[in-house]
């Protein structure tokens, strides 16, 4: 945060010059929260100059008279707390809130702020311990890669400013060898969750992956992002490649289709009728089908499915596509998940902390669409799946099931999908590709809901 001494004479650049350090200085204590917001920006100064003029300014900046050096302070508004007493909770007085909610509603309704809405301060307290604090700069997110910034001049006034990050659009190829888990990989690589979820569920139809993917193993994953010129991720597209170990899925929506599939290299479809496991991340196996001693019972009797050490809240997806028979509390099985797929099989789910959305008996599910989350309920003795499979009503080895659709393309289907892989290899091959970058702007004025534009 800059500091302002009112006393010190400045220099011709001053009063425009320590506004614009503000806004910047306040930005670096800005929350990280996205809340929508309505101000017309147009661009101005480039992240360098931005740097230059900081450094210029804190050299001819200090503390405000009287005032402690301005403190970082987080601020939510709480239910029924209107934009205005939220601010003062922070110490400032009745009129200077006002003043700092007056500023702001040049860009914002204040009015319709929600309980749960965040954003942050910077707090002067007069030296003496009397009186009230004293608002430096507040910033509130108003975008994935803007803000809204209120700080305090050379002379004093409060000042309304947006900033703008510029935001390239990159399509990433991430290689690695896996550490840990593939999950946690792919994490520090960079993959969001979305992106994590969908290479388990691809990689889920080959490989088990407890059992079959191990430290050392390669992968590789090419996907859409959309990233600030700091390098913070602000949205993700879609998977267009995986590769791990010797399965390799490229992305391609047949002309005429609801949604995109994955295919290997020669076009043949790579989703299985029945995934191996119906966890969206690796997790170990702590026990299997068969007979073991019960934990709790202390009895040898037959385990019949496959029990998956996982953490409370891990997603819990469908297999294959199918309709939900029942969701239900049973018994030592606690929240209970039942569904029935083709060819007579029929999948359940025990221990359950809690289902997916929407998630009730006669729900249509598609696979790898997230139906429950890991718990403890019933009879168990800490949070893990049990997972069962039957067919025609007997109940069978989860492990067991090896079956596959063998969807081949032909004809045009073929030749638009043999041009689609060509630009993902090309894109492999070159190590990723950035678009142009879209808007970046920086600038004191904003466009109130009157039309008009003010600056302060």
């Amino acid at each position: 945060m800059a500091q302002f001494d009112p006393r010190r004479q400045p220099m011709r650049f001053a009063p425009h010059l320590l506004t614009a350090v503000a806004a910047v200085s306040v930005a670096m204590l800005a929350g990280r929260v996205y809340q929508p917001a309505q101000a017309e920006v147009v661009p101005e100064l480039t992240p360098q100059q931005m740097a230059s003029l900081e450094a210029r300014a804190f050299e001819s900046a200090g503390t405000p008279a009287g005032l402690t050096a301005p403190e970082a302070i987080p601020v939510e508004i709480r239910r029924g707390e209107t934009f205005e007493q939220a601010v003062r909770r922070t110490g400032i007085g009745a009129a200077e809130a006002s003043a700092v909610a007056a500023t702001l509603s040049n860009a914002y309704d204040v009015s319709q702020m929600r309980a749960g809405l965040r954003f942050e301060t910077a707090i002067s307290h007069p030296r003496g311990g009397r009186g009230d604090a004293r608002l430096i700069g507040l910033t509130m997110r108003t975008g994935p890669a803007s803000q809204l910034t209120v700080s305090r001049s050379f002379d004093g006034a409060l000042r309304l400013r947006a900033l703008e990050e510029r935001v390239t659009h990159e399509t990433l190829v991430v290689r690695a060898n896996v550490e840990g888990s593939l999950t946690a990989t792919a994490q520090r690589m960079g993959a969001d969750a979305a992106i994590r979820r969908k290479a388990n569920q691809l990689f889920g139809h080959r490989f088990d992956l407890d059992r079959d993917v191990h430290a050392a193993d390669r992968f590789t994953l090419v996907f859409d992002r959309s990233v600030t010129e700091n390098g913070r991720t602000i949205d993700t597209g879609d998977l267009l490649y995986a590769e791990l170990k010797d399965a390799v899925f490229y992305r391609f929506q047949r002309p005429g289709a609801r949604q995109a599939e994955y295919f290997d290299a020669t076009g043949k479809s790579m989703r299985s009728s029945m995934m191996r496991t119906p966890l969206d991340r690796a997790t170990r196996i702590s026990s299997t089908f068969g007979f073991r001693v019960h934990p709790i019972s202390g009895y040898r009797k037959m385990h019949q499915g496959i029990d998956f050490a996982a953490g409370t809240g891990t997603p819990v997806v469908a297999p294959a596509d199918g309709v939900v028979v029942e969701a239900r509390r049973w018994g030592g099985y606690g929240n209970w998940l039942r569904i029935r797929h083709a060819n007579g099989l029929e999948s359940g789910y025990g221990h359950l902390s809690r289902y997916g959305s929407g998630i009730r008996a006669g729900q249509r599910v598609s696979q790898g669409q997230v139906v429950a989350y890991v718990g403890s309920t019933g009879a168990s003795t800490g949070p893990h799946l049990h997972y069962e499979l039957w067919r025609n009503g007997q109940r069978i080895n989860p492990g067991s099931i090896r079956v596959e659709d063998n969807v081949q393309l032909t004809g045009a289907d073929l030749a638009a999908f043999r041009a689609e892989k060509a630009r993902i290899d090309r894109i492999i091959a070159s190590g990723g590709e950035r678009r142009p970058a879209v808007t970046r702007a920086s600038v004191d004025g904003l466009r109130p809901a009157n039309g008009t534009t003010t600056r302060s």
